[in-house]
């Protein structure tokens, strides 16, 4: 990309991967956007200035480096409770993407409660909110986003327990078990056939907030994420915080080059939150890229099942990757991906739909995606999805989905 800041990363977990010094430079935004966007890589200028390249490209490792370990980081695990009470106890396997889905939303919350520019310390003592916001990732069956809430509800979407996902089906997940999810309260907009509609966001967005009462499952309020995910947390309501996902096909068996450069620019985004993706049944959490690299955190790792603890703290040692992220070359990437990006306020959106139409949208064919002010009159009425009005919890909620909702058409990363 020249010598432009390149694409921003997220936090990431991964295992062993090359050392990312080889031949390419770190470039971090400047000034007040970097506290407002994640950092920048490029691999463009390393060698120009010798010596000083060399020590900036070190300074901005050790950056990356704490960047990944303030994201959280979510892996396979092992001897959880059964999903469903009979089923697997153990998400190794099959539920990668489930798990990528998972760090993206996490992310998200993060910036919603705690900002981009938080940063995570070993042993240190962390806010309330980062607290609960791990505690709605749990692998339980009375925390929101749990791989068992996640599994279930993937069968509202025509997968079986222990079946591979694909990035849509992910999205499509996370856009259920928002609507339970008060305390958050995020509004979920998963793009269909390459297409975001301004209009209908804009009215999803400023719909009333949910009731305020007790999220669904307080009757665990004593562990639950769930019942403590009341709508107390004083962000004005004139806007619900948006999580924008866009499922994407670029090319049949490969990922067409006319769409990199657009795909890149995504990550530069101040909104951006990363593309979930990867190759035929092995997902990935794609934060950034370096060259023609791109940075990714691995949920391949198998981890036991933690709980939190009987003061209500989570030992979240094993939710943050220390090590260096791994890299894929672009081209290696399915061609099945999903785009995230996070909107705190309208202003944030506003500001995405311009820097989508100048930098992302600005070929005259093949985009990426479609960005429309109005919804399209052939599309069927757009209506801001409601939490269903349901007297069940737990698993018995997730196991009614097939009548709540409609199955929706998916993109599903190719076998070959």
């Amino acid at each position: 990309m020249g010598g432009q800041a390149a694409p921003s990363w997220r936090r990431a977990p991964g295992k062993r991967s090359p050392p990312l010094g080889g031949g390419g430079g770190l470039q971090l935004p400047a000034g007040p956007a970097a506290r407002l966007r994640p950092p920048v890589v490029s691999a463009a200028g390393a060698e120009e200035n010798g010596g000083g390249a060399r020590r900036r490209m070190e300074s901005d490792k050790s950056k990356l480096l704490l960047d990944i370990s303030a994201r959280l980081w979510f892996t396979y695990r092992r001897k959880f409770s059964p999903i469903g009470g009979t089923g697997p106890s153990s998400d190794a396997g099959w539920g990668c993407m489930l798990r990528c889905g998972q760090m993206m939303l996490a992310q998200a919350l993060i910036c919603r409660h705690l900002g981009r520019d938080w940063q995570w310390e070993k042993h240190r003592r962390q806010p309330e909110e980062y607290q609960k916001i791990l505690q709605c990732f749990l692998d339980r069956k009375d925390c929101c986003y749990s791989i068992h809430q996640m599994a279930q509800m993937g069968v509202g979407e025509g997968k079986s327990i222990g079946e591979w996902f694909g990035p849509n089906t992910v999205a499509q997940v996370l856009k259920k078990l928002a609507l339970f999810d008060e305390w958050n309260s995020l509004a979920v907009y998963v793009s269909m056939d390459n297409t975001v509609v301004i209009e209908d966001i804009k009215k999803m967005c400023r719909s009333p907030p949910q009731s305020s009462g007790a999220a669904y499952g307080s009757t665990h309020s004593h562990r639950s994420a769930f019942g403590r995910n009341k709508n107390t947390a004083g962000f004005c309501s004139g806007w619900k915080p948006l999580l924008l996902i866009i499922p994407l096909r670029l090319g049949i068996n490969h990922i067409n080059p006319i769409y990199i450069d657009a795909f890149k620019e995504c990550f530069k985004m101040p909104q951006s939150l990363g593309a979930l993706g990867g190759k035929p049944n092995n997902a990935y959490y794609f934060i950034g890229f370096l060259g023609n690299e791109l940075i990714y955190l691995d949920p391949h790792t198998t981890q036991i099942f933690v709980d939190s603890e009987e003061n209500g703290m989570v030992d979240d040692q094993s939710f943050h990757c220390q090590q260096a992220p791994h890299r894929m070359k672009i081209m290696n990437l399915d061609p099945s991906v999903a785009l995230g990006f996070f909107c705190k306020e309208e202003k944030d959106f506003d500001n995405w739909c311009s820097l989508a139409q100048k930098e992302i949208l600005k070929q005259q064919s093949l985009r990426m995606f479609e960005l429309v002010q109005k919804h399209p009159p052939h599309w069927p009425p757009f209506i801001p999805p409601t939490k269903p009005e349901v007297t069940t919890t737990g698993a018995e909620l997730i196991e009614s989905t097939d009548k709540l909702f409609e199955l929706e058409e998916e993109f599903e990363i190719l076998s070959v």
